[in-house]
């Protein structure tokens, strides 16, 4: 099998266990990668995208993704990890799945997704894309010099990291431009990731830094595989806000859309932060 050249795809990588003498449908094993770690362990979207690349080459699946839903029980340690991903209920044309990531025999990471065949219905689109200076007109932004984030060609419109963190209270809402600086072709996988590239909103809020940590996040995808084959690696707008902090923790939702306007996929997540 050639390696691909995109971090991304290497980050993903999976290789089925059956191919090494073991016995069990849907079981893998996988590595962490350089390119994508974060101040500790892996960039949570990555982990999510893995996650359901486990689920995009099972050979039972049904249809393309829904929904998936990671919860981060652990910080993923850098290096091997393998991952059971299995079909809990196949119905006539959704599929209900659970996977689970572990290291040394312990769960790290779990998640559930629904795929499914779908059919064409009514279709409307209630959340639209606001008109925002297109990505061409902006500069990269700067980011902090994690992995990660050079992974990812962000072009903030409002809301980005506080110039100067001095604990004054401000707004949540963040609007970016960003693509993957390789500009590698948008699939489900990779818009996983991507509905996990704003920073925490405790950071807007606070004006200050406090210690996070993802602990479930959900996305809802609303494109078909040719949708986002369409978009090749261009540039997605990415709108994301606080609901609520409460008591160490704070949710988060976001939406994602093409040039176009064409919404791909909403995201919501609840995140600790430590004091």
């Amino acid at each position: 099998m050639t390696q691909s050249s995109f971090d991304f795809d290497q980050a993903i990588a999976l290789q089925t266990l059956d191919n090494l003498g073991n016995s069990g449908e849907g079981r893998y094993t996988g590595s962490t990668h350089g390119a994508w770690l974060n101040m500790v362990g892996p960039f949570g979207g990555i982990t999510a995208a893995v996650m359901l690349q486990a689920v995009m080459q099972h050979p039972g699946r049904l249809g393309n993704p829904v929904s998936l839903t990671v919860n981060f029980c652990a910080g993923v340690a850098e290096g091997a990890f393998d991952i059971f991903a299995r079909p809990a209920r196949t119905n006539r044309s959704t599929q209900h799945w659970t996977i689970e990531l572990t290291q040394a025999g312990v769960v790290v990471i779990t998640a559930t997704a629904v795929t499914a065949v779908r059919r064409a219905t009514f279709s409307s689109v209630e959340s639209h894309m606001p008109v925002v200076t297109a990505a061409a007109q902006l500069s990269r932004s700067e980011a902090p010099r994690l992995p990660w984030t050079q992974r990812y060609d962000m072009r903030a419109l409002t809301g980005h990291l506080p110039a100067v963190w001095d604990g004054r209270e401000g707004d949540t809402l963040s609007q970016m431009w960003v693509r993957d600086v390789q500009e590698r072709q948008i699939d489900f996988a990779s818009l996983t990731a991507l509905a996990d590239s704003f920073f925490p909103r405790v950071f807007l809020r606070r004006q200050t830094f406090v210690p996070i940590g993802t602990v479930s996040m959900t996305v809802y995808f609303h494109a078909d595989a040719d949708e986002l084959s369409a978009l090749g690696g261009d540039f997605i707008l990415g709108q994301a806000e606080a609901q609520c902090f409460f008591n160490g923790f704070f949710d988060q939702s976001a939406q994602l859309w093409s040039k176009a306007g064409l919404l791909l996929a909403t995201t919501h997540q609840v995140v600790y932060f430590k004091e």
